[in-house]
């Protein structure tokens, strides 16, 4: 396979998946490639029927040239679709076998090619563009979408094609919906940086420290294409949404713009998680002096006669699932305090998302779950009032918000270890819960991973099943237990690595790392195995990694695996998302 030249990028896409925006990144190639297709074999999508065929198996859909995904059978306008892959270098085309060449095309100059009679193939690429048309017009049943108060997993997908297939089976063996496409601001690009050869940003990770981002290699935009492609191939109709996760609001002057250019390249995205955890006066809510909330409340609104207007909206009574709640202006000083300028970015970043989808439904998330690295995280556990406040406040403003993801005290790296313990948690998550429900809104579990099943359980008990639970490292551990299972050598390349830049990162200063180099070296066995802690922590270090030309160092390794290793990992992600799900979700409602 040669590789492609896109700006100053040069990358194979079969060995980089999720990078480019395009599923057809030489479309003239791929065009004679069907050309070349026997007509015969071609016809044989004029012969079915309404309804997609039994797509238990591919036989029959495969010539030298091509294979087709009888899983992506459409019917639409009189004509009939699917998706194909070109064998030669793995490139994937929409076909449309339209029965009059005077039907209207889906986007102007397709590839043409007469079949018989009046029956002519249109040949489209696979870009961004032409993949959101197709599934607002001919297929939406196979494309991202908002899925609303449905509970689901986000599914994190650092390792892109070798993830989904998996997923998809567990969505069907365990009916459940899923943001099946969902990475954030860490571990994506915008393709820009990559086509510039622009250096990576430095971000911060919530219970970890300071990482580059980017780190899995994929773009917003490629990871949307070879999700969208990756479901429309599947063999299932899987109910799924697209997650551009974490789309940070940082402190300081560019935090908002940068912001924007993330949701431009997201732009067709369903699910938009609003992360202002950074800009938050965490401190506001420590200050318990009248004068001090007063000083909030004028500083924050400064026209005495909305203050008072705002003042009363939050002060009122309201009586929910059984309780009394009603703020004093203390309490209203505090949170003004700490939220105002938050959900002042909010709404700035909210019309930019409204003038981007121009009338597209999409879910919109304010995620207030992480801390900056100054701030414990059970200092800033999100309270039943804070929560009020957040939804009342969200309303009177008319913003759009569908989910939230308080702090429930959940971090990172670790299993569930608040004071206390499973039963406080339980207890103070099904409040807020009922609560959420109550106002109409939605909750999210960031951060899923790394809790015990008893936790998830605790979870799934407190919301009746009724969450949207996030994963998404666990997922790349379980693909570096497959690669040292599979191919031992590729992983002791791996660790190797790995642990090299862990001491690297530890004499620059950091103590994370210094503390992750001491528990491997004092373990009982220090060998090189994907469950060290040490390894689950920085393991993403080496996928994305780039020179200072701007170029992949090591993304290659981590794809063109063999077909031994595909089947493995399908059948552990299917494993570990069903289990997953039936801890969170198989909960009947008890309240």
């Amino acid at each position: 396979m040669q590789n492609v030249r896109v700006g100053t990028m040069d990358i194979d896409p079969r060995r980089n998946p999720a990078v480019l925006d395009t599923g057809s990144w030489s479309f003239a190639d791929a065009c004679r490639t069907i050309d070349s297709v026997p007509r015969q074999f071609l016809m044989r999508i004029n012969a079915l029927h309404d309804a997609r065929p039994d797509c238990g198996s591919a036989d029959g859909y495969a010539c030298e040239q091509v294979q087709l995904f009888p899983g992506s059978f459409a019917r639409s306008g009189g004509s009939r679709w699917l998706l194909a892959e070109t064998r030669a270098d793995g490139q994937r085309v929409l076909l449309e076998l339209a029965a009059t060449a005077s039907a209207e095309p889906l986007t102007h100059r397709p590839h043409i090619r007469t079949l018989q009679d009046q029956t002519v193939m249109r040949v489209y690429p696979t870009d961004a563009d032409t993949l959101h048309r197709y599934f607002a017009t001919v297929d939406p049943e196979k494309g991202p979408r908002p899925l609303g108060g449905v509970p689901r997993v986000g599914i994190g997908v650092r390792h892109s094609v070798y993830i989904w297939p998996g997923a998809l089976q567990a969505m069907h063996r365990g009916s459940f919906s899923a943001n099946l496409i969902q990475n954030s601001v860490r571990e994506l690009h915008l393709l820009s940086t990559l086509t510039e050869g622009r250096p990576s940003r430095e971000n911060y990770l919530f219970s970890f420290g300071r990482i580059q981002e980017g780190h899995a290699g994929s773009t917003f935009e490629g990871l949307w294409v070879a999700g969208a492609l990756a479901a429309l191939a599947a063999p299932t109709l899987p109910r799924y949404g697209a997650d551009a996760d974490h789309i940070q609001v940082k402190r300081g002057a560019g935090g908002l713009d940068r912001a924007r250019d993330y949701l431009n390249a997201a732009r067709y995205y369903s699910f938009y998680t609003l992360d202002v955890s950074d800009i938050l006066n965490y401190h506001a809510m420590w200050r318990f002096s009248c004068a001090d909330a007063v000083s909030y409340l004028e500083e924050a609104i400064p026209d005495q006669q909305a203050r008072r207007d705002i003042l009363a909206h939050h002060a009122r009574e309201r009586w929910l699932f059984g309780q009394t709640y009603r703020l004093d202006e203390s309490a209203i000083g505090r949170l003004v305090g700490k939220y105002w300028d938050a959900l002042d970015a909010v709404e700035q970043m909210v019309a930019h998302l409204l003038a981007l989808k121009e009338g597209t439904r999409f879910d919109l998330e304010i995620s207030i779950d992480e801390t900056p690295s100054e701030i414990p995280t059970f200092n800033a556990v999100t309270s039943e009032a804070e929560l009020l406040f957040l939804m009342l406040e969200i309303r009177r403003r008319g913003i759009p918000v569908t989910h939230l993801a308080p702090n429930f005290g959940v971090e990172k790296g670790v299993d569930y270890r608040g004071p206390d313990g499973l039963e406080g948690l339980e207890k103070r998550l099904r409040r807020l819960y009922l609560l959420a429900s109550e106002m109409g809104f939605f909750l999210d579990c960031h951060s899923g991973d790394d809790l015990s099943q008893a936790t998830r359980r605790t979870v799934g008990r407190a919301t009746s099943g009724r969450i949207h639970f996030k994963v998404s490292p666990s997922l790349q551990v379980l693909y570096a237990e497959t690669l040292y299972d599979v191919y031992p050598e590729r992983f002791e390349w791996w660790w190797n690595d790995t642990i090299a830049w862990v001491r690297r990162e530890a004499e620059a200063g950091s103590s994370f790392a210094a503390d992750c180099l001491r528990a491997y070296e004092r373990s009982d066995n220090p060998r090189p195995h994907p469950n060290h802690a040490l390894f689950e922590h920085y393991n993403f270090a080496s996928v994305g990694r780039r020179d200072a030309s701007g170029a992949f160092e090591n993304r290659e390794q981590f794809y063109g695996l063999g077909t031994e290793f595909e089947r493995e990992i399908n059948r552990r992600v299917t494993d570990r998302l069903t289990t997953i799900a039936e801890d969170v979700f198989d909960h009947p409602p008890a309240y």
